[in-house]
């Protein structure tokens, strides 16, 4: 975010919902715990509200915790709106990079200069002189955020409702008073109509403030700075540095107001690339300057031929660089996935079936909660189609016939008898938008936190029932059910009144946020940016299953970007976005206003580095895309535990460690595995087969790419190895961009292995 521009303007009864063969709660269990009753937004926001947002906190709470639309920092408080920009104050401990909000007197404070007396929004808390009513929020859209301060309505001429927008990435407008109570002002005096700039202390930016043409600042105390204007707007900029030559460009610009943001995707399958396009509509508000500016994250710069400005932002990503104009696109490899990993030319079966005859049931008689049994349904998707690639028919159907059974169970909202459940169920939340499976956990009912790590692995079991039963999940039988769940977490309709717009992801960023408030001091945050990582790949899966190209190349879309931010930020891949002195080749945890070597549950080091691999499944090999990478993680796991001796999760760390060197990895998994614990996602069975596979075909090779969604190549030594899963019934011809080509894959898997080109 570059810019900061404002302006003054003058339990229903529970019933059925059905959806084809099944059906769902349309209201929450009785007794059932779900999101608060109160949202702090206007009447103006119609249909559902947006939530796991990094401004989620204005629609939980009166004001609003800290939020990062980087590279500023803002808050909206009773005393107005806070501004800060970290800048080059990051700073590393051995576990933490800080890029955070101080607890005051060091940022900017908007206010309105002619309030005298402000009532909550309520209309009872009465506020003393200089406060800002409490927040409404007022629209949004994937990198644009406004908010309503009302003032007391008394106040008849002098009563305006004030609205304050903040776009991601570039722009936040409109106001009239600004206070900075304990900074110096420079470039600007008393009764000025020139930009007025603001700092705390020599720094690398700082936040100038521009009037509208022909308004004036005035301060007595170089403290407190009022806009004197007909004209009721001015913007606020950070300015990558001291100079005139930046002063003048953001002068230029100043007043070309966002009004609107909109981010589109489109898969092109010959290049097996995703192109996305972020555009900005403005209004000139003086002159005919249309073009905004905007600050993009590495992750974007990287892959974006947008010419760039000359200008840098150090944030908690990294360099932010500097773009102007209407738009920009980025373009980033799609690298394919797959249904699970295939037998492989020279694999060995015999360890496989044998691991296989001693599976325990990974799902149980009764249904957990939404997470752990979600954990269940996918280890069960796994074996179901791992039995099949082994010939284990009867193993095959009989997984595939409990996967089946256990989703039409939480798809049908009545039991045996007719009556409504209150266990094994979704239900619709009509005040918020959202979909709720009950058993809940971690806060997926009371504050909507990871919808996406647990339904992810409810589409992902799904895609594998439909995948050898289409029929199964069209809308006349159980599709329905599996859109319901894909609308909540990641709804491409902008227009759906239904569901908020892309739930769990945020284009921008790049990838998820998990917290359905964010409630926090550092922001919004997300741990498991692999289990994200699940359910994209599942929406994959299920769109080829049934033939929704939508879907399919919505789950393509998401699943490619958040990989990009994946190895720019969780994992730093090409180590050039953390500061050099920070000691950790993995996150944790990433924040919007710092980034942890650390997990919500667990200091162990298996725990931090496991978190983001977790579950391996077909679509996985996205982890092993950088092998010299892989080897310096593990090895500094190793390092950190003073050996291979692991605590918990070995089978995680041996499959990772198989991503570069499989045969290693196969010596430690059969030296260990007869005392091994799986992690509770995980069978013995597929890791098993995911090393001894990895261990034939060599490592993932990311230089070579094909004209078909569900694919994947290896290479060792001088052999590559192509693997293409058909979906359909009819052979069809698959092309790699190396040259190679299968003419005729039938349905099913094609792994051929050939000379590399």
């Amino acid at each position: 975010m570059l810019w900061l521009a404002f302006s003054t303007l003058p339990s229903e009864a529970q019933t059925l919902g059905p959806a084809g063969d099944g059906s769902y709660l349309a209201a929450l269990p009785p007794g059932a715990k779900g999101p608060p009753e109160t949202i702090y937004k206007t009447d103006r926001v119609l249909g559902a509200t947006p939530t796991n947002r990094w401004w989620s906190s204005l629609a939980w709470l009166p004001f609003s915790e800290r939020q990062f639309p980087h590279p500023l920092a803002i808050q909206a408080s009773s005393a107005g709106l806070r501004v800060f920009y970290p800048g080059d104050r990051i700073h590393v401990t051995e576990k933490t990079i800080f890029a955070g909000m101080p607890g005051g007197g060091e940022d900017l404070v908007l206010q309105h200069s002619e309030q005298a007396i402000v009532f909550s929004g309520d209309g009872h808390a009465e506020r003393r002189v200089g406060e800002l009513a409490r927040v409404r929020t007022i629209g949004a859209c994937p990198l644009f955020r406004r908010l309503r301060f009302r003032p007391h309505l008394g106040l008849a001429s002098k009563s305006y409702h004030r609205r304050t927008a903040f776009v991601q990435g570039i722009d936040i407008r409109r106001a009239v008073a600004v206070r900075d109570g304990h900074t110096a002002a420079r470039g600007g005096k008393a009764g000025t109509n020139e930009p007025v700039a603001v700092s705390v202390e020599p720094r690398i930016g700082e936040l100038v403030l521009f009037g509208a043409r022909g308004s004036c600042w005035f301060s007595q105390d170089r403290k407190r700075f009022v806009n004197g204007a007909a004209k009721t707007y001015f913007s606020l900029a950070v300015l990558p540095e001291r100079s005139a030559a930046a002063l003048e460009l953001f002068q230029q610009h100043a007043h070309a107001h966002v009004t609107d943001t909109r981010v589109t995707w489109r898969y092109d399958p010959a290049s097996s690339a995703v192109e996305t396009l972020f555009s900005y509509a403005t209004t000139a508000m003086e002159g005919d300057e249309t073009e905004t500016l905007f600050a993009l994250y590495p992750h974007q710069w990287q892959a974006t031929s947008a010419p760039l400005l000359d200008y840098r932002y150090p944030s908690i990503r990294g360099l932010m660089k500097l773009g102007r104009g209407p738009q920009f696109v980025t373009r980033h490899g799609y690298p394919g996935v797959l249904p699970v990993l295939p037998r492989t030319p020279n694999e060995d079966p015999q360890p496989v079936l044998e691991l296989l005859s001693r599976e325990p049931d990974p799902l149980g008689p009764v249904p957990k909660d939404t997470y752990w049994e979600g954990k269940a349904l996918g280890k069960l998707a796994t074996l179901a189609a791992l039995a099949e690639q082994f010939d284990a028919a009867e193993s095959a159907d009989s997984y595939r016939d409990q996967l089946q059974q256990r989703l039409e169970h939480w798809f049908t909202a009545c039991d045996a008898r007719g009556e409504l459940k209150r266990s094994g169920v979704f239900a619709y939340d009509r005040t918020w938008g959202t979909l709720i499976g009950y058993p809940p956990s971690y806060g997926s009912d009371t504050e909507l936190n990871d919808h996406h790590f647990h339904y992810g692995y409810f589409v992902r079991a799904a895609a594998e029932v439909a995948r050898r039963d289409p029929a199964w999940g069209g809308d006349a039988r159980w599709g329905k059910m599996v859109q319901l769940l894909v609308r909540d977490m990641a709804n491409p309709n902008r227009d759906d009144r239904e569901f908020p717009f892309l739930r769990s992801f945020d284009p921008y960023a790049g990838h998820s946020w998990a917290s359905g408030h964010a409630r926090f001091g550092d922001g919004n945050n997300q741990e498991s940016s692999s289990e994200a990582m699940n359910a994209w790949c599942g929406l994959i899966l299920w769109g080829e299953a049934v033939g929704d190209r939508a879907l399919r190349d919505l789950g393509i879309y998401l699943f490619t970007t958040e990989m990009a931010a994946i190895n720019a930020y969780w994992f730093d891949v090409r180590g050039e976005n953390r500061p050099p002195d920070f000691p950790q080749t993995t996150l944790g945890l990433v924040w919007g206003g710092k980034a942890d070597y650390a997990t919500w549950f667990s200091a162990k080091p298996e725990a931090i580095y496991g978190i983001n691999w977790l579950p391996f499944h077909g679509g996985s090999l996205y982890l092993g895309r950088h092998p010299e990478y892989v080897q310096r993680n593990y090895q500094a796991l190793a390092a950190k535990k003073g050996g291979a001796g692991w605590d918990e999760w070995a089978d995680l760390i041996w499959m990772y460690r198989a991503l570069y060197d499989a045969p290693a990895a196969l010596a430690d998994f059969t030296a260990g595995r007869s005392s091994l614990q799986p992690e509770a996602g995980q069978a013995l069975t597929h890791t098993q087969h995911w090393i001894a596979a990895l261990a034939d075909v060599g490592q993932v090779d990311r230089h070579v790419t094909a004209d078909t969604p569900l694919y994947a190549v290896f290479r060792q030594a001088q052999r590559r190895t192509y693997v293409v899963y058909n979906m359909s019934s009819r052979p069809r011809a698959v092309h790699f961009s190396d040259g190679f080509a299968i003419p005729h894959a039938a349905a099913g898997f094609s792994v051929v292995s050939g000379p590399a080109r």
